[in-house]
């Protein structure tokens, strides 16, 4: 090869890794900002946006308080306390209440309680129970209705359970079995349909997924979607902009502080700034453009943290 063919090879071999490096960096877009740290350290929280403020409840450090984030004055407030000690419960906010679902009681028996609190009267009310005992499940609403999907059921392995809470009716009906058992996952509902992203099997976190399943209650099916960039579990997901944000997780290797986003139009994920903090078993919930991140371990296991950090795509 001449010289000035070795010079153009060069150049083009620089040019393409530029134009690698610049996608990779225009792929990772967003900002984050600290908010006032939690008053409790914990993990394995649950949390949800009810009316404005968000809601974290549960986990270890802390599983019988509510503490109540006021994104307006920055600043955090204590609610009625939780009627026991719960974590790996799943919350769900709807039509001005918290919903807390499951999750593990009594050191690590799954639950089957479901309760229900009113901010205007600072109490909490039991509803009907799940018809599935389980922690470490996610839940999701839609057209006012709340989808209780997977985690570990009372033989201490993955159930398939997928069931479906009306509030109105104080009802549970039982919908098309989830095509993927698994736990420590994140669901999220958007455009009337369900998303059940990421997890692990059996609680190993050595057995991390990366499997995206979508369910459309008008057909009463799951469907096999684009699957997330990076396998793993003890994650947070929040809907923002008519994408589902995933965040955190753990491995055996550590923990995560990737930030990747599912677009269900395109059928495709992206990466975006990753979070300050690395965490599992964290919480999280979308408010005025931006998506709060509360709370996880640094460190895989029972770590736990105070953070609340803040992500503006």
């Amino acid at each position: 090869m001449s010289n000035s063919s070795q010079r153009l090879a060069g150049a083009a071999l620089l040019a393409a890794l530029f134009l690698d490096s610049g996608d990779a960096a225009a792929q990772a877009t967003g900002r984050w900002s600290s908010g006032a740290p939690m008053p409790s350290e914990r993990t394995e929280v649950a949390a949800a946006e009810v009316a404005g403020k968000i809601y974290v409840v549960g986990g270890f450090g802390g599983e019988l308080q509510l503490e109540i984030y006021d994104p307006a004055g920055d600043r955090w407030s204590r609610g009625g306390a939780f009627p026991h000690a719960v974590h790996h419960a799943a919350a769900v906010g709807l039509n001005g209440k918290l919903y807390v679902l499951g999750g593990y009681v009594d050191g690590w028996t799954p639950s089957e309680k479901v309760f229900v609190y009113d901010p205007a009267t600072q109490g909490w009310r039991a509803l009907a129970a799940m018809p599935t005992p389980r922690g470490a499940l996610a839940a999701a609403a839609i057209d006012g209705k709340i989808f209780a999907v997977s985690g570990v059921g009372p033989t201490g392995r993955n159930t398939s359970a997928h069931e479906v809470f009306d509030p109105a009716a104080n009802r549970w009906t039982v919908r098309a079995s989830v095509p993927t058992p698994r736990d420590h996952l994140a669901v999220a509902a958007l455009d009337g349909k369900l998303y059940a992203v990421g997890g692990r099997r059996n609680g190993n976190y050595a057995q991390n997924l990366s499997v995206n399943e979508a369910y459309d209650p008008a057909t009463d099916r799951w469907q096999a979607r684009a699957e997330m960039p990076t396998a793993r579990s003890g994650i947070a997901a929040a809907v923002l902009g008519g994408r589902i944000f995933v965040f955190g997780g753990e491995a055996p290797s550590g923990t995560f502080a990737e930030v990747e986003a599912y677009d269900p139009a395109a059928n495709r994920w992206s990466t975006h700034a990753r979070m300050p903090t690395a965490r599992h078993g964290l919480g999280a919930a979308a408010l005025d453009g931006r998506i709060f991140v509360i709370s996880g371990g640094p460190r895989p296991g029972g770590t736990s943290s105070s953070a609340n950090e803040i992500f503006a795509p």
